[in-house]
């Protein structure tokens, strides 16, 4: 909860000398001319060009953040500080111009001319000057892109060092590149954001004892993994099953395990069950016409009526009550040789009175009949009101037969790892493993979800491709010496890290904490933990060496599956500044899916997925750079819908900025050699396209797009 305290106060009042610190009964005005004089002594700030003066106090959890603003002629400054002076936001505008967060689209990049180096050193000189001395420190590393991407701006983050240690306090700076002055900066201050304020930084543990206590903790186990060297084979390898690091307490010794690290957190729940909202509302953008007409003269392509049939026959999905609201189709370009591929997309829905009902979207192959993915968005439960009717145990077995008719591959797989419902989720989800000479696949595997009120399998992905060929399975190193290996590739690492402990309610402050209906809050604690400069994937299990994973430079990204590609060059050009996918896959002739665009337009923002494995709040977040880049409106989000060619083109120029003039009617023409096939109302972007050589030769508008042609057109914009 925040209180506002507002005040307006006359620039005369700022020339005042100096307060002290803050006593008892101090006035608000007094308190905020002491504050406005300590952050302009802090920043040298000359404030005689502003006209205008605003300041208001906000009481939080934890203490009072003073907001100061400023005002003249098109111009704003805003500088936000805690009582003491310390300030914890800055931003500026010198120019009269239109927000980067307006209703205009259009906030791609474009090629740098800044001064990187000049940049840079005006990040460091202002963190000098708002870091407490003595205590606070920062290093400035390049920033991500620096001598590519320009987007008027340069953004630095990092760790805020305490006493010299490591800290999970972070801060960033923006630098305008035309006069290389600082217009942003935020950072996380302890008196804000953790009780009990800053530990000493002397250990009572050695950092030898606590390396013993590290090693007994680590959870390794052998299985089998993609090969960075080459998709198509497997390799064994120890790699660890911790889901998060533990950590030595370096005053008691005590080991501190995940849970007991867990924090408070407002939001827990909320934005994931908005968020399904969202998606459940989105649906496959149909065909046209005359590509749903061209597409059903396929040979053996099944028509609506025998989809929903083939689908209701697994009884296991539960589709009585449920009506098929809407069938779609799309053509999926055949990778590796493969042939092309019909998929539809079929989305059932349920009456609104039937809460134990709700939208399935299945995507089936089109000629077969046969499910490939089924994503169900069943209603939020944070609060845990719904009563589970189907044990784990119950829900297993559901799962166990329904794999046994789902994947012809079912006796190569086995249950991996079970994930109970929680935090509002109506499902339990169990993952089988395809599994190699005894030993685990998990990159290969079969997802089933499982509902914990019906019984229902209400999702289901598969994961499987025959071509990979495992590694012989002869040769390994014991879990010993796999262990050794893996304590040498770190180094233990004394740190301030972050736990929790419970409030007291004759503190004051936490008194106001356990008002508002929290039990436990953050404090920063000294610890040792295992840390490495470069991710170590795992243990080789045949030579006992860490793998390395080749750090990119620069923030750039590195890919093992390019070779000759026809978009190789652009598609490494794009990974030197960073923008790509993680993962070290980029999948150049994958089918492009929606999903797949958001995460390379969210890249060019400085905001980096692999589309595999990101979560439900990273796609959120994801989602959110799309829409206000303008490809997308929350209505049209689907994530596994296919993107073709001209899908491809009008989201792409209209996160370019050219949308409101592709809009335009009766000024376009255009001499595409297959001209005819350009959509109603596409006349424009088409046009566009060409202009600016966005598309060379034939547009191609029906054609399904794949991960390369966005990353060849997205290069071709962004050097426009």
């Amino acid at each position: 909860m925040k209180r506002w305290i507002s005040m307006l106060l006359i620039p005369m009042l700022l020339l005042g000398a100096a307060l002290p610190a803050a006593a008892e009964g101090e006035s608000a005005d007094a308190r905020l001319r002491r504050v406005t004089e300590k952050v302009k002594d802090t920043l040298d700030l000359d404030t005689e060009a502003y006209d205008g003066f605003r300041g208001e106090v906000s009481e939080q959890e934890l203490g009072n953040v003073w907001s100061l603003n400023w005002t003249g002629d098109g111009t704003y400054l805003s500088v936000d500080a805690l009582e003491d002076g310390t300030v914890v936001r800055y931003w500026r505008s010198d120019e009269r111009e239109e927000p980067v967060y307006s209703s205009r689209r259009g906030s791609l990049p474009t090629l740098s001319q800044a001064d990187e180096a000049a940049a840079k050193a005006a990040a460091e000189g202002f963190l000098r000057r708002v870091l407490l001395p003595g205590v606070e420190t920062a290093e400035v590393k390049d920033s991500r892109g620096a001598g590519l991407w320009d987007s008027g701006n340069r953004y630095y983050s990092g760790t805020v060092f305490l006493n010299g240690l490591p800290s999970p306090l972070s801060w960033s700076v923006t630098v305008r590149t035309s006069d290389n002055t600082v217009t942003s900066f935020y950072r996380e201050a302890p008196a804000l954001s953790y009780l009990d304020g800053i530990p000493s930084p002397d250990p009572a543990v050695s950092a030898a004892d606590a390396a013993k206590s590290l090693r007994e903790a680590q959870k390794l186990e052998l299985i089998y993994v993609v090969s960075e060297d080459d998709p198509y084979l497997a390799v064994l390898r120890y790699v660890s099953r911790l889901d998060r690091d533990v950590y030595v307490d370096a005053q008691t010794g005590e080991t501190v395990s995940p849970e007991q690290m867990n924090v408070y957190n407002r939001a827990t729940g909320a934005s994931m069950a908005a968020d399904m909202g969202d998606a459940e509302s989105a649906s496959a953008k149909a065909l046209t016409q005359a590509e749903l007409a061209g597409i059903e003269k396929l040979e053996g392509v099944l028509n609506r009526e025998e989809l929903d049939k083939a689908v209701r026959a697994e009884s296991a999905y539960q589709l009585d009550k449920l009506s098929l609201a809407e069938c779609s189709y799309r053509l999926s370009e055949g990778t590796d040789g493969e042939p092309e591929q019909v998929l539809a997309y079929l989305r059932y829905s349920a009456p609104e009175e039937d809460a134990d009902s709700y939208t399935r979207n299945f995507t089936v192959d089109a000629r077969s009949g046969k499910v490939q993915s089924l994503d169900s968005y069943a209603p939020w439960d944070p609060e845990g009101k719904t009563e589970s009717k189907v044990s784990l145990a119950d829900a297993q077995a559901i799962a166990d037969a329904f794999l046994g008719r789902f994947t012809e591959h079912a006796e190569e797989h086995a249950l991996y790892d079970t994930a109970d419902a929680a935090n509002g989720d109506r499902c339990y989800s169990f993952t089988y493993a395809r599994t190699i000479s005894g030993y685990f696949f998990p990159a290969q595997n079969c997802s089933v979800r499982i509902d914990r009120v019906t019984g229902a399998v209400s999702g289901v992905s598969l994961r499987y491709d025959g071509k990979v060929k495992a590694d012989s399975a002869e040769g390994l190193i014991s879990a010993d010496k796999a262990l050794d290996a893996w304590m040498d590739a770190h180094a233990v690492t004394l740190a301030y890290r972050t736990t929790a402990r419970t409030l007291d309610p004759a503190v004051d402050a936490e008194q106001r904490l356990l008002s508002q209906g929290m039990t436990a809050f953050q404090t920063l604690f000294l610890s040792y933990g295992l840390e490495r400069e470069t991710p170590c994937p795992g243990i080789d299990a045949k030579t006992g060496k860490p793998v390395e994973r080749k750090p990119a430079e620069d923030g750039a990204l590195d890919y093992t599956d390019l070779d000759d590609h026809w978009a190789k060059a652009e598609i490494e050009t794009l990974a030197s500044s960073g923008i790509g996918y993680d993962g070290g896959l980029f999948r150049p002739d994958q089918a492009l899916t929606q999903w797949d665009l958001v995460c390379l337009l969210a890249a060019t923002q400085g905001y980096r997925l692999d589309p595999e494995t990101a979560d439900a709040d990273e796609r959120t977040s994801a989602y959110q750079t799309a829409y206000r880049l303008g490809a997308l409106t929350r209505e049209q989000r689907d994530d596994g819908a296919p993107v073709d060619r001209m899908d491809l083109i009008r989201m792409l120029l209209d996160c370019g900025g050219y949308g409101d003039v592709a809009a335009l009617e009766g000024i376009f023409t255009c001499d595409y050699p297959d001209a005819g096939e350009i959509p109603a109302g596409m006349l424009g972007y088409a046009a566009l396209a060409q202009g600016i050589g966005l598309v060379k030769g034939s547009l191609s508008p029906a054609l399904p797009a794949t991960r390369a042609m966005a990353a060849a057109m997205l290069l071709r914009l962004l050097r426009r």
